[in-house]
């Protein structure tokens, strides 16, 4: 990127922070007059307020200050723990309530998450316009992260020509009413297209300013650093959680550390498992065309079953650590490797805190091979996503 570019950019992000002072000014001399104003608008933190919030348990009790730290994907800075928005439109139920969707993310960051993940595919498109809409107000006090890959035909296929880059590039820009995509991932490899012409692609996206960070999702350690020598990589994400751990033998995470780039670990907690609030006929509920997981092994009822055993020893152990499953997953996650930033994703405003709440869970290197210790004896029944979605992921 030339030092002309660089300059430009740093003059539009000035003019976008003081636009966005201009806007909280607005919006708090509105509300002094009395108007209504959409959810959270006057009440957005600042980012340096954003860093110190109000502690609270998941049933939002007891409250306490602290700081969020930061962790760095690459070069790319962001809180220590990040927000996945997929399910408040699809893919693990029917969306909910736009206003309480934009509720919950506005709440994260209240509290101090700076790092969001979307997707076009979401939806498809309207997880990216909520984003827009939940984080406009404070767009350049955020990362933003979202993806391309996916047909959105109807037929679930992938497509990463690079013309179809190009120019769903500029529908998500569009949607996320934005100038630049902080993290683009590529959603899934497609082997038809060799991953230097995706690589070569975003290279030239960046160097545009449309992007300014890539990244790969379920993608091979292979694939990884083939891609990585066309354009630095700052981030992959892959399924990865304290009962899927196929990315710490398969040499992703090693790739990773070798080549210094951030790993986001989707499914944190299990995708909805490991907070033990899922009843056992939980598949049977799921609505096959609103929940993906309607046809996961992970949550027949047998595998359901089977895999109690992980749910009695994260409450047992979060019982002495004064914490939930789900903060003791995440805790776990953020204590294997300091560039590791994971994404949980929520509907619900307590869980969204009490997940934010794993931040002050201390592991010591005790507690952690206690947990490995048990796990070592614990078998993880059934498949993480069935045969069609399998796949698509990287085994090259």
């Amino acid at each position: 990127m030339s030092t002309q570019h660089i300059n430009d950019r740093e003059t539009v992000e000035a003019s976008s922070v003081a636009a966005d002072r201009r806007g909280f000014l607005k919006a708090a001399s509105i509300a002094a007059a009395g108007a209504v104003l959409p959810i959270g608008a006057a009440s957005l933190a600042t980012p340096a307020a954003a860093q110190t919030a109000q502690r609270r348990d998941g049933s939002g009790n007891s409250s306490q200050t602290y700081t969020i730290g930061k962790r760095k994907l690459g070069s790319l800075e962001v809180s220590e723990l990040g927000f996945g928005c997929m399910s408040i439109s699809a893919n693990y139920g029917p969306p909910i309530d736009k206003a309480q969707g934009i509720r919950v993310i506005r709440d994260a960051y209240e509290r101090g998450i700076t790092f969001f993940d979307t997707a076009e595919v979401y939806g498809p498109y309207v997880n990216e316009e909520l984003v827009a809409e939940a984080l406009g107000p404070v767009r350049n006090h955020v990362a933003i992260a979202t993806k391309f890959g996916f047909k959105i035909d109807g037929t679930n296929g992938l497509d990463s020509r690079p013309e179809r880059i190009r120019r769903v590039v500029e529908e998500s820009l569009k949607r996320l009413k934005t100038d630049r995509i902080d993290l683009y991932y590529q959603h899934r490899v497609d082997l038809t297209v060799p991953i230097e012409d995706v690589a070569g692609t975003i290279k030239d996206l960046i160097q545009q300013g449309k992007v300014l960070h890539f990244g790969l999702s379920e993608a091979s350690a292979r694939t990884i650093r083939r891609a990585h020598a066309v354009q630095p990589v700052a981030a992959i994400q892959t399924e990865y959680s304290i009962m899927e751990r196929s990315v710490e033998h398969n040499g992703v995470l090693q790739a990773c550390e070798e080549l210094g780039i951030g790993f986001v670990p989707w499914g944190p907690l299990g995708q909805g498992f490991l907070p033990g609030k899922l009843p056992l006929d939980a598949q049977a509920r799921f609505d096959g065309k609103t929940d993906l997981r309607k046809t996961f092994p992970r949550f027949s009822r047998e595998v359901m079953q089977a895999n109690q055993p992980i749910l009695d020893f994260l409450k047992a152990f979060g019982e002495k650590k004064g914490a939930t499953r789900a903060q003791i997953a995440l805790a776990w996650l953020a204590a294997q490797k300091p560039w590791i930033v994971s994404i949980p994703g929520t509907t619900n405003l307590d869980h969204s805190r009490e997940n934010l709440s794993s931040i002050n869970v201390n592991l010591t290197p005790e507690d952690l091979r206690e947990i490995e210790a048990a796990f070592a004896k614990i078998s993880v029944h059934g498949g993480r996503m069935d045969a069609k979605q399998m796949d698509q992921i990287g085994k090259d």
